[in-house]
């Protein structure tokens, strides 16, 4: 379903989610606090001229601009307001009837030598029907003068924008005795002239007077709170003065999460020569295949016209050669990534704000757990986090974050500070899977280096080109791949520890435990030495990777959220692997991890302590001072939550494969969530199929799900041909890495350039 044109649903049409919360037809609205208010407006001048009902508007307009003002001054004359400091000036202009006067003041500003308005909001018709007690002569007369007006509102709608704001209904049961004539009826009849006179006119399509119709459809839900059955109550007010804003600012200001009179951006270089790759392996795959389709028909069995048995071919069938696989996983992935680009760059797909409620959130995990434990079965091995209860462990949180993301509910500060604790344990998973790799292996390899750090970032590295977005945008993975070097370069670093030497010599535990105290005091001085910690990253290149909106404040702020989880998994790590030297621990099939007595003290006490951290969660009032303590706090849940799961034999012995499969693609669900199951950059929902939002989630969600999975795996078969074992041709593949990088920040200087 094509988007079309989202100004046009904008200020036509949509609907309430909740009470408060308007939703356009189609796009996403922007809510624009007032110092981006004043960055739109600067320099303009806005005019509103009509009766009582545009007065309202006006002061909700600027209230947009300064919060503070207050509505005082002639109810029956001109409003004047300035902002200085942006050179802003808004009036309001007192006409009440559509008349000769309105008709003299619109035709000075088609004057050439007169200033014109930047933005002209006009309306007016109640007092017509109020003074001439609703007779059908001063429809007529209505007729006649907007009739007489609308030449003058199309000259000016060429330099201008002109918004005619059609008349809201009323609630009749509420109107004083001198307004019973006001009948929604009369209403209707007056919105239907201006309307079609004002439409009537082809004489220039661009020079378009917009009919502002959609605060009809926000009073019709809210005009029974009206005070006195005429006038809107304020927060429908305040709506009516954010879609103008929008209308007007979204494309100056170009909101991420304001799709609404965006227009599509344009390509630039880096995409277009993505294009063009994609497009030469999508050619060069489908060549491969004729040939090969061809040769397999030559040599395809034939039948033995004597015996009339089939008779087997000379030659096999090839196996599959490394371009034909590259091509096939460039083909399948351009296809992937045209979906993405259509998804969230162009406007072909409709978008629609988040809104959060308690069972948008909760009943969805109530479903997904039960699916979960539907599917359980015995592990291979039944050691504390083997590999099913890892993926396991990914799988469940990665759903609960998806849930979280598409449901809103970072509104909710206990739903949140949760799922802080679960983004805080995949990165506790990464301390303790990479250090207790590198302990027990010993592998410090080019190629354990490059095969990593490939498959966590070759999905983010192709969405930055043709998503055209900072690789910081996609802030776990830096998150996670920073990491994993700080983890390589700790143990790699001289003297390099490992588990078969410290066997040797006990002297080495304290040596591995020297470079840990050195880790965690570089940790906790660059957490509280901000100015050391932007200056590290703010170097060119490294600044390309890490700021995000011309800073790498974003990047210092993601990292100190977590900045001791990771330590506290290499902990773990090394805790466990050394008890279970020890043979501390007992991790046999059934069996309870220590004594009975032990088991149950310390299970005792991992419940205490989970649930002790989710009421202190829950009663979190303040998201910043909750945050300030995160870091040193999240890991007491992480830990208990793994002796709950890991000292009864019988939960060790077993796991979802649900959750596992899920688990297996999590980083590409993170990922692709962004685009193809969000929108507008995971601010809103992507809508494929509007007017059925179940059925809509249904559908885009098993393509959300496919997609990560097809990426999963061309990951891993890229990963094979990208980073050999050999060193000689692994060197090989770094230099052209290298020249790709280089080459990308080149354009990516030109691009910048020609930006500014």
């Amino acid at each position: 379903f094509k988007g079309g044109d989202t100004c046009e649903y904008l200020l036509s049409s949509g609907r309430f989610l909740g009470e408060k919360v308007w939703q356009p037809h189609s796009c996403m609205m922007h809510r624009y606090k007032n110092s981006e208010a004043k960055n739109c407006l600067v320099d303009k001048h806005i005019v509103f001229i009509g009766d009582s009902r545009i007065r309202q508007l006006f002061y909700s307009f600027i209230k947009l601009i300064n919060p503070q003002v207050k509505e005082e001054g002639n109810k029956h004359g001109n409003i004047p307001f300035e902002d200085k400091s942006a050179s802003i000036k808004v009036d309001f202009l007192w006409y009440p009837e559509v008349n000769g006067s309105m008709r003299q003041r619109i035709k000075s500003w088609t004057e050439g030598s007169v200033t014109k308005p930047h933005i002209i909001v006009a309306g007016a018709a109640t007092w017509s029907i109020k003074i001439h007690n609703g007779s059908n002569e001063a429809l007529t007369q209505y007729k006649i003068n907007i009739t007489s007006i609308a030449p003058l509102l199309e000259k000016l709608a060429k330099s201008s924008d002109v918004y005619w704001v059609l008349q809201d209904p009323v609630y009749e049961d509420l109107l004083s005795e001198s307004r019973k004539m006001i009948t929604n009826e009369k209403i209707d009849a007056y919105n239907e002239a201006a309307v079609r006179i004002l439409n009537s006119s082809s004489r220039n399509s661009k020079a378009k007077v917009k009919v502002f119709s959609v605060s009809k459809l926000i009073a019709q839900e809210t005009i029974m709170k009206s005070a006195d059955g005429l006038h809107l109550p304020e927060s429908s007010r305040d709506t009516n003065a954010m879609i103008l804003m929008n209308v007007y600012c979204n494309k100056i200001m170009k909101p991420i999460d304001g799709s609404c009179c965006q227009p599509q951006p344009p390509l630039t270089i880096i995409q277009k020569f993505a294009f063009c790759f994609f497009t030469l392996s999508i050619i060069g795959y489908l060549i491969i295949s004729l040939i090969h389709r061809n040769n397999f028909r030559k040599n395809k069995s034939c039948t033995d016209l004597e015996s009339g048995e089939e008779k087997k071919p000379a030659i096999s069938i090839p196996n599959v050669s490394t371009l034909e696989m590259l091509l096939h996983s460039f083909c399948k992935l351009g296809l992937i990534m045209t979906y993405f680009y259509l998804c969230d760059r162009a406007n072909l797909f409709m978008k629609e704000n988040k809104f959060y409620t308690h069972s948008s959130f909760f009943i969805p995990i109530i479903y997904v757990l039960v699916l979960g434990v539907f599917y359980t079965e015995n592990t291979k091995e039944t050691k504390v986090l083997n590999r099913e209860q890892t993926d396991e462990w990914k799988g469940w949180m990665q759903l609960v974050i998806l849930i979280y993301h598409i449901s809103g509910a970072s509104t909710f500060l206990p739903v949140y500070m949760h799922i802080r604790v679960l983004v805080a344990a995949y990165l506790f998973q990464t301390g303790y899977g990479h250090f207790s790799y590198f302990w027990v292996k010993g592998d410090f390899g080019v190629y354990r280096l490059c095969q990593v750090l490939f498959r966590l970032n070759f999905l983010v590295v192709v969405l930055c080109i043709v998503m055209d977005r900072p690789y910081q945008f996609y802030y776990f993975v830096p998150l996670v791949t920073v990491w994993f070097v700080i983890i390589y370069a700790t143990l790699a670093v001289w003297p390099q520890i490992v588990q078969k030497k410290a066997n040797g010599n006990c002297l080495w535990h304290f040596g591995l435990l020297l470079k840990l105290i050195s880790l965690l005091t570089c940790i906790y001085f660059l957490s509280y030495s901000q100015g050391a910690f932007e200056k590290m990253f703010s170097f060119w290149p490294l600044s390309k990777c890490f700021e995000l909106n011309g800073n790498v404040y974003e990047w210092w702020f993601r990292w100190k959220l977590d900045r001791y989880v990771v330590f506290h998994g290499m902990l773990f790590a090394f805790i466990y692997l050394a008890l279970q030297k020890r043979q501390m621990i007992a991790e046999g099939k059934g069996d309870p991890l220590f004594s009975s007595r032990v088991s149950n003290v310390v299970l005792f006490i991992s419940i205490v302590a989970f649930l002790t951290y989710s009421v202190w969660a829950s009663s979190c009032k303040n998201k910043t001072e909750c945050n300030e303590l995160h870091p040193s706090v999240s890991v007491v849940q992480i830990l208990a939550f793994i002796l709950i799961r890991n000292i009864p034999g019988y939960v060790r012995s077993v796991y979802s494969s649900f959750f596992a499969w899920f688990g297996k693609i999590s980083l590409e669900l993170f990922i692709c969530q962004y685009h193809i199951w969000l929108a507008a950059d995971t601010k809103g929902i992507l809508v494929l199929i509007p007017g059925y939002p179940m059925f809509n989630i249904l559908v885009s969600t098993f393509i959300f799900v496919c997609v990560a999975h097809e990426i999963s795996q061309i990951t891993n078969d890229l990963a094979q041909i990208v980073v050999p074992k050999d060193n000689s041709t692994l060197l090989k593949r770094l230099l052209c890495m290298a020249g790709f990088f280089s080459g990308l920040l080149l354009f990516s200087a030109v691009q910048d350039q020609s930006r500014h």
